[in-house]
Formats: C-alpha cells, structure tokens, sequence
C-alpha cells in the first residue's frame, strides 16, 4: 500500500495493493499495519457498501461526537468521484476540498479522519462503493452538509439525491463540532 497526503492533512489517496493477471484482479483493501506506520485509524468496527446509478451524489455524510469516525472507502466496481470537505475548524485547509477519483479498476482508496465530511459522485451504473467505519452508525448523531452548498463544482448538472441530503444545513450555517 501507498499512502499519498491530499491538500487536506489526514486525508489519504491510497494505492491498494493488487496483482492483475489472465484470470482477474486479486487487491488488498486493508492492511493493519500499513495503517499503524502511517498512524492512522487502525481498528474498524463497521463495514457496509452501497449500489448506486450514474448521476447519483451521496453526500456530504459525518457522524457528531462522541460518535465521529474515520472511514476507509473503495469501489469495487464502476467508478465515482470522491469529495471530502474538511469541517475541522483552526485546520489550515478548513473549508476545502479533495477529490480522488475511486473505481473498481483503478485500486484506490480514500482514508477519511475524523472532522471530514464525506460524499461521491457516480460516474457508472452499477457502482459499488465500500466503507469501512471506526464506531458503529449512530442515527442520533448521524449528520451532513447541503452537496452544494460550499462551492464544489460538482460534475452533473442534473443529480439525483435524497431527500435527506437536500434537507442538511448549508456549509455556512453549520456551527462544527469538530476542531484540528
């Protein structure tokens, strides 16, 4: 595994390992002590995934305190455009955005730390996106920010989303918990 720093400290692009050959595609999606070495997250409690159309935006998704967590997150097939907003304020990228781009043939992840929020864009049908969270789901502190609502050029003109994500506060009505 590579870990690559974005513009946002603690958010990594991650090279999976993998061996490509006649019969397909063999990737290690997580790797305990790679995680330790870099000093991140390293203990998960909650793996689930999500199918999605083209045209979908999921987002901007983070869990309150003391329930926040780190996430890992890959596809396994199709592809999307990752955006995570750093919601950490006195963070020296407070506000700003990364993007990496995951599929099920580029074998990239993202590592997402706590104060981050997070969503994609579905660029393929049949996209299957994979989390890996550090504490289990919390409805009671499950939170977001409005997709559009701090100045990403998000890459659809038309999107297809919930009805939960359209009723998130905007980025600059948000009061964050969250500190760097």
């Amino acid at each position: 595994m590579k870990f690559k720093e974005t513009n946002i400290p603690g958010v990594y692009e991650i090279d999976l390992f993998h061996l490509v050959d006649e019969r397909g595609a063999f990737v290690k999606t997580f790797h305990k002590q790679s995680f330790v070495e870099q000093g991140l997250d390293s203990s998960f409690d909650e793996s689930f995934y999500s199918t999605n159309h083209k045209g979908v935006v999921r987002g901007m998704h983070f869990q309150l305190p003391p329930d926040d967590h780190s996430k890992i997150v890959y596809c396994t097939s199709g592809s999307l455009i990752d955006v995570i907003l750093d919601i950490r304020k006195n963070s020296p990228s407070y506000g700003q955005v990364a993007e990496i781009k995951l599929s099920g043939d580029n074998y990239k992840a993202a590592y997402l730390p706590k104060g981050v929020a997070h969503g994609f864009a579905v660029e393929e049908d049949n996209t299957c996106m994979v989390y890996l969270t550090s504490t289990m789901h919390s409805p009671a502190n499950d939170a977001g920010i409005l997709w559009n609502s701090f100045g990403y050029k998000w890459p659809f003109d038309e999107v297809s989303n919930s009805e939960r994500d359209k009723a998130f506060p905007s980025f600059k009505d948000f009061d964050s918990p969250f500190d760097y």
